[in-house]
């Protein structure tokens, strides 16, 4: 069976317009969780609000909106808004780790709060869209899981998308594979595994220990590599990486001008981009220091251009790459 595929929200990187543009060119993803949206007082919205989300402007990749809240209400006024835009799903976010997020009961915030959590749960399972999560070991403790478990066993979840972190952990460390096993057997849900899928070869492992898994989420390995949902997926790879990753980026490039005032903020959403992206490179620190040096687009241009080039396209370094002679 060919394993579902899911693109991670990464806020300020993966909105509509990212999403479109990498499926033109890197085939392998079935659906993608949109970044978060936050919940909002009284009754008057701002259209920008759900701009990621209109249907006309998703009709490359299926998504489903992802809602931070920590207050059931405005999360059902948001969702009831979702459902007249024609959604029938909504993932609620309990893993954001940052600390911004966190420390005001959002994201892996709530974690250490199993009360707060049921009581969320049992107001908004009431209404017509079906609900999944996205969730963290714990804020703290990974055993804190353990308590939220049974709690998600009451309510008839979507699914259940697990990164097998804690919130503090941010994205250091290793991810316990361990405590994910012992969610899977605790868990009546369908569970996604989110974390750490850098290269086929992990996948590979992971889809071994966890063989009842067939959803997987990605997000900074795609971002590093954007070849890797096909190779997961074993679709045929270009002859010329690098020129389709050229191609994206020019295509990214042309969007976000027409989309964006002025150089800053193109040059903000590409150099997140490469944050990830420098890693498949050779001298990537050296590639990624220079571009975020950078100030305006010619700059900018001339040193990607020579990356796309000359550069040595390497993103499973240490192991088998499919572009070697």
């Amino acid at each position: 069976m060919s394993p579902n595929l899911i693109l991670a929200p990464l806020r300020g990187i993966t909105e509509v317009e990212f999403r479109n543009i990498f499926v033109r060119f890197f085939p392998g993803f079935d659906r993608a969780v949109a970044p978060f949206i936050s919940t909002f007082q009284g009754s008057k919205v701002k259209p920008a609000k759900f701009k990621d989300l209109l249907p006309e402007n998703n009709t490359s990749l299926p998504v489903v909106p992802q809602i931070l809240s920590k207050n059931a209400d405005r999360f059902l006024a948001t969702t009831a808004m979702l459902a007249d835009l024609g959604y029938t799903t909504v993932n609620w976010n309990l893993g954001c780790p940052y600390p911004m997020v966190a420390n005001k009961l959002r994201g892996s915030g709530l974690l250490p709060h199993p009360e707060m959590i049921e009581s969320f749960l049992e107001k908004v399972c009431s209404q017509p869209l079906a609900v999944s999560v996205k969730i963290r070991l714990g804020r703290r403790e990974a055993e804190e899981i353990y308590a939220l478990l049974p709690i998600f066993n009451k309510f008839p979840l979507a699914e259940v998308i697990i990164h097998p972190r804690t919130g503090i952990q941010m994205y250091d460390g290793t991810v316990d594979l361990d405590t994910f096993g012992r969610c899977l057997e605790l868990c009546r849900h369908p569970l996604v595994y989110n974390g750490d899928i850098t290269s086929p070869a992990i996948y590979e492992k992971l889809a071994a220990r966890f063989p009842t898994i067939n959803s997987w989420m990605i997000g900074r390995g795609a971002l590093a590599n954007p070849f890797l949902p096909a190779q997961i997926k074993g679709c045929k790879l270009p002859d010329n990486p690098l020129r389709t990753l050229s191609d994206f980026h020019d295509a990214l490039l042309t969007c976000y001008r027409d989309m964006l005032s002025g150089p800053s903020p193109v040059l903000g959403r590409l150099k997140g981009l490469w944050f990830y992206l420098a890693g498949s490179f050779a001298d990537g620190r050296k590639i990624l220091k220079k571009i975020q040096k950078t100030k305006k687009i010619e700059p900018y241009l001339e040193i990607t251009r020579e990356v796309f080039n000359h550069g040595s396209w390497q993103p499973e370094a240490g192991e088998e790459n499919p572009w070697k002679p």
